[in-house]
């Protein structure tokens, strides 16, 4: 999937159409003080094994992509549900 790095869509915040700036979401480093990330460290000392099954059959063939838009006037950000896709791709039209 190809998108333009800008994008005409509708800001909530300004209540008009701009061109937004269009970016990947990056995902952010876990948490250690989680508690399942705890939960998951004190099952997984000492001996036991890995607490659940190992995923068996292939891989989904599409991924989740997330994208956030923001908007040049106000600079707020405008964040809807992921698309699924193969490949993606951020270009410059």
């Amino acid at each position: 999937m190809k998108l333009p790095r800008k994008v005409s869509m509708y800001c909530p915040k300004c209540k008009k159409h701009t061109a937004h700036d269009v970016e990947r979401v990056k995902k952010k480093m876990a948490s250690e003080l989680k508690w399942g990330q705890r939960r998951f460290r004190e099952v997984t000392s000492g001996y036991g094994g890995f607490p659940r099954p190992k995923p068996e059959g292939r891989e989904k063939p599409t991924r989740r992509v997330w994208l956030r838009y923001k908007c040049p006037t106000c600079k707020k950000y405008v964040q809807p549900a992921a698309q699924r896709a193969k490949k993606f791709e951020l270009t410059e039209e």
